[in-house]
């Protein structure tokens, strides 16, 4: 379902909220329903493939927005105001067993469209939480899931929860789950499809995940800035991918933080995104 439209239309088709849509084939087809005012602005433009970390993603704003996007097959969504980006995993194996990670909170760079940070549990009521993980688990066994789930939402500012999109994998969000939970997301995946128990997803401490991406202007044989000033700190746990080239915004490894809450493990993640830089030589 790496189709943008295709998963929509069956976001729709199956009633499982998302916001409003309309599939157009060219940039040209757009122009042309945005001359018949049939769209307004501000709306959101996404390629319905090979859009990933903020490419393929623009809010538009005017018209004149549109000599920015590429042409190609697309959606227009209509603009939703929201006050969080959620994300639930969810895993089910062959035998109807589910299970859940606790919901999570993104936040995302305003520049690139990236995820920045990425908070476990969300700062959301007990009621929203079990909501998110119940519509993220309906939609699991509605596509008849084998292995793990990303289901990326918004929560409104009147707290309806709408569905963005989707991947059948293991996500960016989840992997914080590699050292603040007894089962990671990876160990949960191979559980899933290897039809085997699944593990505990719980954990009592907050836990944030900090992305490491490629500075601006930065391309060629990477290099990080400031690793040994917290690779030995109590609780910080370093995970770098092992990609020999950076360019601006290439995800390069994460940082997670556990502390007892969210203060000061906030804190410690605005630090460590300051201190940390993915450079080249």
């Amino acid at each position: 379902m790496q189709d943008k439209n295709l998963q929509k239309s069956f976001f729709k088709k199956n009633n499982f909220p998302t916001s409003n849509f309309t599939f157009f084939k060219s940039k040209n087809e757009l122009i042309n329903s945005l001359k018949k005012d049939n769209l307004n602005f501000p709306c959101v433009w996404k390629k319905t493939r090979f859009g990933y970390d903020g490419y393929g993603i623009k809010v538009l704003k005017s018209f004149n927005d549109i000599s920015e996007i590429v042409d190609s097959e697309m959606i227009i969504e209509d603009f939703i105001p929201f006050t969080k980006e959620l994300s639930v995993i969810v895993a089910l194996n062959k035998n109807g067993d589910l299970k859940t990670f606790e919901t999570v909170e993104m936040e995302f760079n305003t520049n690139s469209n990236q995820v920045e940070f990425v908070i476990s549990p969300a700062n959301i009521s007990e009621k929203i939480n079990q909501r998110a993980k119940k519509l993220a688990s309906d939609l699991a066994k509605k596509i008849n899931l084998i292995g793990l789930l990303a289901v990326e939402m918004f929560l409104t500012n009147d707290e309806e929860i709408l569905i963005n999109e989707i991947a059948p994998r293991p996500h960016n969000s989840g992997h914080f789950s590699i050292d603040a939970c007894p089962t990671s997301q990876f160990k949960q995946h191979i559980n899933s499809i290897m039809n085997f128990k699944l593990g505990e997803t719980s954990h009592k401490r907050c836990a944030i995940m900090i992305n490491l991406v490629g500075e601006k202007s930065h391309n060629g044989k990477v290099k990080y800035e400031n690793i040994d000033l917290i690779k030995d700190q109590k609780d910080v746990y370093v995970h770098l991918y092992g990609k020999k080239i950076t360019r601006p915004n290439r995800k390069m490894g994460h940082v997670t933080v556990i502390c007892d809450n969210f203060v000061e493990a906030y804190k410690k993640a605005k630090e460590i995104k300051e201190i940390i830089k993915v450079k080249s030589y």
